[in-house]
């Protein structure tokens, strides 16, 4: 039978979902599943493992059922995920040893302060295109070996397996057949060199951990195993961290194309083509998603930790709103704010301050401050920390960026879509369709496949919404003063 479709798994902070498109790269179904927070310590983010294959396994069949689509009509599978995210298991009976430690976590930021008093930062600079934060996956992984009882004994004889997300589900779900990763996740872990494409022997050696803990790395459009569901075989052919997955849906194959992700952080990428550009402004070097049979390709990237998470915040923790949806007409309803900043550095302060330190805060609040005030100084936030990041990426990479592509749930909020564009005086570029990193996992399944071809691709992204700058400069430059000022006031170093 034909392949008319195209599977994307899509395993996220908050949520796990399964996306079905078709071959117009328009979405046929979905279905989703929330994702348990654990937070056993005051900055510890955890997933259960278990909970996250088995949110997966049931999206995959809700998304069958509800659309009644033969195993036969898929051709094929894609996968994207949360980045970062550490998970150890069992080689023999494939059950974790602890949590899966999130990348939002910062329980190892004493040991990366000793790393950098130690000297480390310039190597692991250069040769991954990172800094050292507990954000990455290495010392998430040295805690569990040296925290979990019995575990560097075992991973020392080759009884452990590490992975990320991508990692974890397809082993589970090629039935431990295939432990294997893709170059983008394993650009994430401050362990693989991404100039020598390969696992660093050095970093294993500073992080003592065993090399044969350490996943297959491949390309990002390659063969990474098969899912039988029923009888029927369905191969992985697309696996891309969510970021990177993200820009590849946007179009982003070529240099100078730039995209900002407003989820649970806010992450921006830059294509910078086959060139590794050290940052000089605390962003980030990571791999791009290649085409195939194209040199490896490059990003700069500037990493914000909370974005998103700053909206459930009001909604959970202060309780001053019901939905997500509600900020964008409050924002409207009230005058421009007067120098009131929210500064979310719930989880310390991500690109380009890496302050691991810093704390959330407020400022500019007087008795004429009310609850809408606080909501739209929290939106108009994550605009601010965007600007803070291309500010950083036009100077790296020597260009003016004439166009940001938008994506996330919060690119839906047209308040903060156009005060986006006035902040950064370019206009910002919404798609029709808002689940790009999706696409982007199913783009490049279907490009292995053969579904779709290389020239097929600028026509599957289309334009909904254009915001064009409107802000005079002397507002655009009072405000962003004041924002900077605020920063000035949260970081600890």
């Amino acid at each position: 039978m034909k392949s008319n479709y195209i599977i994307a798994f899509d395993q996220g902070t908050t949520s796990t979902r399964t996306i079905l498109f078709n071959k117009a790269g328009k979405i046929v179904a979905i279905a989703q599943k929330e994702l348990k927070q654990l937070y056993p310590q005051s900055g510890w983010v955890e997933h259960d493992p278990i909970e996250i294959y088995e949110a997966q396994k049931s999206t995959f069949e809700e998304v069958l059922q509800k659309t009644n689509i033969s195993e036969e009509e898929i051709g094929v599978i894609g996968i994207t995920n949360q980045r970062e995210t550490t998970v150890v298991w069992d080689k023999k009976t494939g059950i974790p040893i602890y949590n899966a430690i999130v990348w939002l976590d910062n329980r190892t930021k004493s040991y990366c302060k000793e790393l950098k008093e130690k000297g480390h930062e310039d190597y692991v600079k250069n040769n991954t295109g990172l800094v050292i934060d507990s954000y990455f996956s290495a010392t998430k992984l040295h805690w569990i070996l040296n925290n979990v009882e019995g575990a560097k004994e075992k991973a020392e004889a080759g009884q452990l397996l590490f992975g990320t997300i991508d990692s974890w589900l397809i082993y589970k779900f090629t039935d431990g057949k295939n432990h294997v990763t893709d170059v983008t996740n394993a650009s994430r872990t401050m362990l693989y060199n991404c100039k020598e494409h390969c696992w660093d022997t050095h970093l294993l050696d500073i992080f003592n951990i065993p090399k044969k803990m350490m996943p297959s790395v491949q390309p990002s459009c390659s063969h990474f195993g098969d899912i039988t569901h029923n009888t029927t075989t369905i191969p992985i052919y697309g696996v891309a961290g969510d970021q990177q997955a993200a820009l590849f849906g946007q179009g982003g194959t070529a240099p100078g194309i730039a995209k900002n992700t407003y989820g649970t952080g806010c992450f921006m990428l830059l294509h910078t083509g086959e060139e590794f550009i050290t940052s000089k402004n605390g962003l980030l070097t990571t791999i791009a998603c290649s085409l195939p049979n194209q040199a490896p390709q490059y990003a700069l990237e500037g990493s914000i930790f909370v974005g998103g998470a700053s909206i459930q915040w009001l909604r959970d923790q202060l309780q001053i709103i019901n939905t997500a949806q509600e900020t964008e007409a409050i924002c409207k309803s009230i005058p421009p704010l007067e120098d009131v900043y929210v500064v979310p550095a719930f989880a310390g302060l991500g690109a380009p301050y890496w302050d691991s330190e810093a704390k959330g805060a407020m400022y500019g609040l007087t008795l004429d401050t009310g609850k809408n005030e606080i909501i739209k100084a929290t939106i108009e936030a994550l605009a601010f920390q965007t600007k803070d990041v291309l500010e950083a990426m036009q100077e790296d990479g020597d260009m003016e960026l004439t166009k940001l592509q938008v994506d996330g749930g919060a690119s839906n909020n047209s308040y903060l879509m156009q005060f986006q564009a006035d902040m950064l005086n370019v206009p910002v570029d919404k798609p029709e369709m808002i689940e790009v990193t999706a696409l982007g996992a199913a783009l490049l399944a279907g490009l292995k496949a053969g579904i779709w071809k290389e020239t097929d691709l600028p026509n599957l992204r289309k334009t909904a919404t254009i915001y064009v700058p409107k802000m005079t400069s002397e507002t655009r430059q009072r405000k962003y003063l004041g924002w900077k000022q605020a920063i000035k006031r949260t970081l600890t170093t």
